[in-house]
């Protein structure tokens, strides 16, 4: 609704196949890409007035929190790929 009653301007629409395109074809089209990890999700949406908005402070406070330590509990996992490639180096 807010975009609504601001005005809030649309980028143009995209009329290619958006996930058939390279990433250099996407920037040159203006395509901002989606996060590619949770962190990178995290990150935008700690910038956004919108959403703490939206959620009011509480509960943005609340999710960011908890997606942060979901965040470091994933990453402090090792995973069968790194086990499988690492271990025999050593």
């Amino acid at each position: 609704m807010k975009g609504i009653e601001e005005g809030y301007e649309l980028p143009p629409e995209a009329e290619d196949d958006v996930w058939a395109l390279t990433d250099r074809e996407r920037r040159a089209l203006g395509i901002d890409p989606l996060p590619a990890s949770l962190d990178e999700a995290i990150r935008a949406m700690e910038s956004s007035e919108l959403v703490a908005e939206t959620l009011g402070e509480h509960v943005f406070e609340f999710f960011l929190r908890n997606k942060r330590q979901e965040w470091d509990i994933y990453r402090r996992q090792v995973t069968p790929y790194e086990r499988d490639t690492m271990l025999p180096v050593l």
